[in-house]
């Protein structure tokens, strides 16, 4: 054991002294934290107006389009801008350019032709094949339904009796029913799952993904010290000694362990400290993540230095998977995005299990429990690439 001990204390001092160890553990994934926390509004100041912005233009100027603007600008999916300078092929440009998501217009008569139960159509400009189009559509014939109806009942009860229920009282009437419909739908969320910002959900996904990243890249430099080995004989004379096969190898997986594992949680204290996420919310599962994804990189680590047999091939071995496991697994762009089968392809990579567990602790407020299969997953992955070293290894010593 203590020459396990000694493998590893050495391969940690060598690591230290080389300066792009520190860049790579440490201050790359703080600059890619930020780099896509900023592109996918992760740091945004949260409490704006998301709504759909559509124009609105009113030909008519009656008090019935007047009222139908009123509607609309009630909406919770659209938020109505209006300018009196813009003519209808101003909105249309404006649409195409897709600064605006849609553009209502008021045909002239609107109002009159209400009035008489022969309302004019209302135009809208915009793509309704798309989700903001539809939703744009829906949204105007809602608040034109609802205007229609209100006029219509108000012009059946004027004619019943005009001194007690008079037009513009019964269409105001009317409408303010529509505020407190007979049937709702209330949405609660358990108190057991801790509320967040949109932000926070973008930054629960960017910081695991990051961390998971780059302790993949940080793999290049321990990569290097067994092929340096090698190279300088220095391996093959310790294989003349005493120690044990398995020591020397338990050594430097040891060292690429340690490394990793401290990368973890000086980035998990990072996140938790500067960006605002939970993690210690649940640390039991924390540290189980982060410790099977820690053993699943180091080894697979520990195979790109049995692989190598140059420092060119050690980057590109490095890189590789970085970039490929990175990138199906989800630590760019979430899989939730995605379809079905790309999720299932997704789960080939160990990064989308270690993604899926940290996201149930900071974004679906799950315990040490609810890490498990991704643990479980992560330490198969870990124990496949162990063994291919160790197999690769003997192969080495052999030839």
């Amino acid at each position: 054991m203590i020459r396990i001990f000694d493998i590893t204390l050495k391969d940690l001092v060598q690591l230290l002294r080389d300066r792009k160890t520190f860049l790579f553990l440490l201050i790359m994934p703080v600059i890619f934290t930020f780099l896509f926390g900023f592109a996918f509004g992760g740091f945004s100041p949260g409490g704006g107006d998301d709504r759909l912005p559509v124009g609105f233009l009113d030909q008519d100027r009656s008090r019935l389009s007047r009222q139908l603007r009123d509607l609309l600008e009630e909406s919770d999916v659209i938020r109505i801008e209006t300018n009196l300078l813009l003519t209808p092929s101003d909105l249309e440009s404006l649409v195409v350019e897709e600064k605006l998501a849609a553009a209502v217009i008021v045909p002239s008569g609107y109002g009159q032709g209400l009035s008489h139960a022969r309302p004019e159509k209302l135009v809208l400009i915009g793509d309704t094949v798309t989700t903001a189009g539809q939703s744009v559509e829906s949204e105007a014939l809602s608040a034109a339904f609802r205007l229609e109806s209100a006029v219509r009942t108000a012009l059946i009860l004027e004619r019943i009796d005009d001194q007690r229920a008079p037009f513009d009282y019964t269409l105001s009437q009317a409408l303010e029913a529509w505020q407190d419909p007979p049937i709702g739908v209330k949405e609660t969320t358990s108190s057991a799952i801790p509320q967040q910002n949109e932000s926070l959900a973008t930054l629960a996904h960017t910081s695991p993904g990051m961390i998971l990243q780059f302790s993949i890249a940080g793999l290049l430099t321990s990569a290097q010290i067994l092929v340096a080995e090698r190279k300088s004989r220095s391996l093959q004379r310790l294989m003349t000694t005493a120690t044990a096969r398995v020591h020397i190898i338990l050594g430097h997986y040891l060292a690429i362990l340690v490394m990793i594992f401290c990368q973890f949680v000086l980035l998990i204290l990072f996140g938790q400290v500067v960006l605002g996420l939970d993690y210690l919310r649940a640390p039991q599962g924390v540290l189980l993540l982060s410790l099977s994804a820690a053993m699943c990189i180091a080894a697979l680590g520990l195979l790109i230095g049995v692989l190598a047999r140059s420092e060119e091939q050690a980057l590109i071995f490095s890189l590789i998977p970085m970039f490929v496991l990175s990138g199906i697994g989800g630590a760019w762009v979430p899989l939730e995005v995605t379809g079905p089968t790309f999720q299932a392809i997704g789960h080939l990579s160990p990064v989308a299990w270690a993604l899926d567990g940290f996201e149930d602790i900071l974004l679906r407020g799950l315990g040490w429990r609810g890490v498990l299969v991704p643990t479980a997953a992560l330490l198969g992955y870990g124990a496949l690439f162990f063994a291919l070293a160790v197999w690769r290894f003997q192969k080495l010593q052999e030839s």
